[in-house]
């Protein structure tokens, strides 16, 4: 193995994505010539609310939304998921108390649930098996007449599992539910249709699709009515109240359109070499394992761990040799706890503390994944030699 020092490879896509250059470039001229407040009247104020349309219409598309004032802008996916679920929860709250959801959801969901929960509401967590694929039967079963709202992540970014939204639709509204779906590690990697999923709510975030971070979308289905959490001026029909970011919009509007225009060949791309990959790293390596579905899987995921040793550990090593990874979500990693949804596929704590969590990007090649297939296998071995928890049979 030869250790190239000055070898920088980013595979931690997503925490974080580089914004894409032509997008930068047309988000220049709101900083210092379309400066107007999109409110004003005047041509200044006209140019940079013509900038918001044309943006929502560009995200509109990417989702096939009906139209594309059923587009709210927001902070991110995290005001995203807070939006939908208080505020859904909280205007239908005479209806019914119960919220469902799953085991396997962002921390901005989990949150958002257990802020309701003192409030009076109920929330049910419902179950996903080894792969992180939703029991659709359970969640049914879970879902009575007082639950109005059923909030599923369209797939998990940490172990990269598509859920079947289309068929969780059906029961939702089946069941007389409102249906929230955060695809924030979805869009812009595979089609989504809003229309077709009867999907009621939906959560975007402009920087998963290389755009600027600090600025997302909740897709609200026209016909809807929820609560606002920010009060003031009546901006975002009246539920996201402020002064829109407009430079960072147009930003998120044009990374979406450069992403739907490129999804199909980039994804093609990304599964040869996430499953490449993947290869690489469970076949030579002894109590190697994927996390997460093997073919219901986001295009950019890496997700696999090696028994005996902590992800943590792995990281440092890698960074030592100019690769930059994770070990799980970056929302939870200053907890230095294992995976919330590790442990609801059934994990073991010591199991999932190491796990290695790979995302490609645009910038990935395949020179980049045979490199890290060449070091990983030794960085395991050293660290086992070194963990008291190894089998002997396995150290050197």
């Amino acid at each position: 193995m030869v250790i190239d020092n000055k070898r920088q490879i980013y595979v931690d896509h997503s925490a974080g994505r580089p914004v894409d250059s032509r997008v930068i470039d047309l988000m220049l001229p709101y900083f210092k010539k379309s400066y107007g407040n999109p409110s004003s009247l005047h041509r200044f104020g006209q140019e940079a609310k013509q900038a918001l349309d044309n943006s929502r219409e560009n995200i509109a598309k990417l989702i096939n939304a009906e139209k594309s004032e059923t587009i709210i802008f927001t902070s991110g996916a995290t005001e995203s998921n807070n939006l939908a679920i208080k505020g859904m929860a909280i205007r239908n709250r005479k209806k019914g108390n119960k919220i469902l959801t799953s085991a396997v959801e962002h921390m901005s969901v989990v949150n958002s649930c257990k802020s309701l929960m003192r409030q009076g509401f109920q929330t049910t967590f419902s179950p996903v098996d080894s792969r992180g694929l939703l029991d659709i039967a359970k969640l049914e079963e879970n879902i009575d007449e007082q639950t109005k709202l059923v909030s599923i992540v369209y797939a998990n970014g940490e172990v990269g599992t598509i859920q079947p939204i289309n068929k969780i639709s059906q029961i939702v509204h089946k069941k007389g539910a409102y249906l929230h779906v955060d695809a924030t590690a979805v869009c812009g990697q595979i089609p989504v249709d809003v229309q077709k999923d009867e999907i009621d709510m939906m959560t975007i975030s402009s920087n998963d699709m290389y755009g600027p971070k600090g600025v997302g979308a909740l897709y609200l289905k026209e016909s809807l009515r929820i609560d606002p959490l920010i009060h003031g001026g009546g901006q975002e029909r009246g539920l996201r109240s402020g002064t829109e970011n407009v430079s960072s919009i147009v930003g998120f509007g044009s990374a979406a359109e450069f992403t739907r225009l490129g999804m199909k060949s980039e994804s093609k791309r990304l599964v040869k070499i996430r499953d490449n990959l993947i290869g690489g790293l469970i076949d030579p390596i002894p109590y190697a394992f994927l996390n997460g579905h093997p073919i219901k899987r986001l295009p950019d995921n890496v997700s696999v761990r090696f028994n005996f040793i902590e992800g943590e550990s792995i990281l440092l090593s890698l960074a030592m040799s100019g690769v930059f990874a994770s070990s799980g979500s970056a929302c939870t990693a200053k907890t230095l706890q294992p995976s919330h949804a590790l442990l609801a596929m059934g994990l073991k704590h010591e199991e999932a503390h190491g796990s290695l969590m790979i995302t490609l990007g645009r910038q990935t090649t395949q020179s980049d994944a045979d490199y890290i297939k060449e070091i990983i296998p030794n960085i395991i071995e050293r660290l086992r030699d070194m963990s008291p928890l190894t089998p002997k049979e396995l150290k050197k």
